[in-house]
């Protein structure tokens, strides 16, 4: 899968729908798609048909109309989906510091203490990695 286009930003839906989408090794029908998502929130069968056209339109998803029941399939990978809305949080929110969004990831306890040892051996990481280049 590659990017289309420009960066993805989607909207809450259309996340939820991508995630989804992530969720399976085949593309899903519309009927699908709606059945996931209804087991958390109430949402029509309708609202994921016209969410999902968009989102064609967009070049968020591809959709298959070779059979009668039409699939989709993400055209963005879930990193970089990730990847583009933690920019564009960070710019918006942290004036494009990422020593400002830990801090207050860190300040506001959102990390376990597991979380805090992982996040202290991908720093260790970064730091070796940015030595070789």
């Amino acid at each position: 899968m590659s990017t289309p286009g420009p960066t993805p930003n989607p909207t809450d839906g259309e996340l939820a729908i991508l995630r989804v989408l992530w969720s399976r090794d085949a593309p899903a029908t519309v009927r699908e798609v709606h059945e996931v998502l209804s087991r958390t929130k109430d949402t029509a069968y309708t609202t994921v048909l016209k969410m999902l056209t968009i989102m064609a339109d967009k070049g968020l998803v591809h959709r298959d109309e070779s059979e009668r029941s039409h699939t989709y399939r993400a055209l963005c990978e879930e990193p970089t989906v990730q990847s583009s809305m933690l920019k564009s949080l960070v710019q918006r929110a942290f004036s494009g510091s990422a020593l400002t969004l830990v801090q207050r990831a860190l300040d506001d306890e959102m990390a376990s203490a597991e979380d805090l040892d992982a996040i202290s051996k991908l720093i260790a990481q970064a730091k070796a990695k940015r030595k070789q280049d």
